[in-house]
């Protein structure tokens, strides 16, 4: 039985880890944590923590992800992004613990037009990317053998995400104006979930992966496809990036290229339509 510290405990992605837990517990004891009860910045808080529990891994899912917001206050979100994974990871490495750290396609610039692999370079462009790309850095300085997880367009039931966003202004509004010119793949949290549970288990694994699920498209196509499913009869337009300008440029296209953990893992990756399928299911 490997003991494993999962923070970012109420956020989406670690909602839904506590939802397939079940399905790892011959093997993994979870550990849930949040800002309420473990004090991240606390060197000694966390110390103390892993030895009174006896962690053997760490699965780090606390994250400052509003992009947008980044823009104005690039310390706080330096502070998630950068400095928490480098304690922590620095802490796995005194104890002799794995760690895997989630992070994101905003590591690209999206200027590569085609699906982006582990070693591509990084060149971020918003302040949330570049902070994200700077905790990857730090991380694995601390602990080379750490696993970075990196991943797109995540939504689930929980949490606030564009999912949830278009179903309520499908709701409210008769018509909406989506971008079309931003390509990636929206992931569903809960198979995210699965594989990361999958991989902290897995003997021998470190460096950079990728996931999201299969297939890409824009946000507008995200957005008719979560309309479509839910019976929302909103009018929806395509617009140009340039049309909806943002405090945070974000990439045009930053589909991952998943060949990797596929093969690493022995895993089929569900299409991105299928998985909102079900997601969609458990919300009406």
């Amino acid at each position: 039985m490997l003991n494993v510290l999962v923070t970012g405990g109420n956020g989406q992605l670690g909602c839904e880890i506590r939802e397939v837990a079940p399905e790892f517990a011959d093997k993994l004891r979870l550990f849930f944590v949040t800002r309420e009860n473990l004090n991240l910045e606390s060197e000694s808080e966390i110390e103390t923590f892993i030895s009174a529990n006896q962690i053997q891994a760490i699965v780090n899912t606390a994250a400052y992800t509003a992009v947008d917001l980044a823009e104005k206050e690039p310390e706080k979100a330096r502070s998630s992004n950068v400095v928490i994974p480098k304690l922590l990871a620095k802490i796995a490495n005194r104890h002799k613990i794995k760690m895997l750290h989630v992070s994101t396609d905003f590591a690209f610039d999206g200027k590569s037009g085609k699906p982006y692999k582990e070693d591509d370079l990084t060149s971020p462009i918003s302040i949330y990317g570049k902070t994200k790309e700077e905790g990857e850095r730090e991380v694995l300085k601390e602990l080379p053998k750490a696993i970075i997880l990196r991943t797109s367009w995540v939504y689930s039931k929980y949490g606030n995400n564009f999912l949830k966003t278009i179903r309520r202004l499908g709701k409210e509004r008769p018509e909406l104006k989506i971008i079309y010119d931003q390509i990636g793949t929206p992931t569903w949290a809960r198979d995210l979930a699965r594989v990361i549970l999958k991989m902290i288990q897995t003997k021998d694994l470190s460096g950079f992966y990728h996931y999201s699920n299969e297939g890409i498209a824009s946000w507008y196509d995200f957005a008719k496809e979560i309309l479509d499913l839910s019976n929302l009869k909103t009018k929806i337009l395509p617009i140009e990036t340039s049309e909806y300008p943002t405090p945070a440029t974000r990439p045009t296209y930053s589909v991952l290229n998943k060949k990797k953990i596929k093969q690493t893992l022995e895993i089929e990756i569900p299409h991105w339509k299928d998985s909102l399928k079900v997601c969609l299911s458990e919300l009406d």
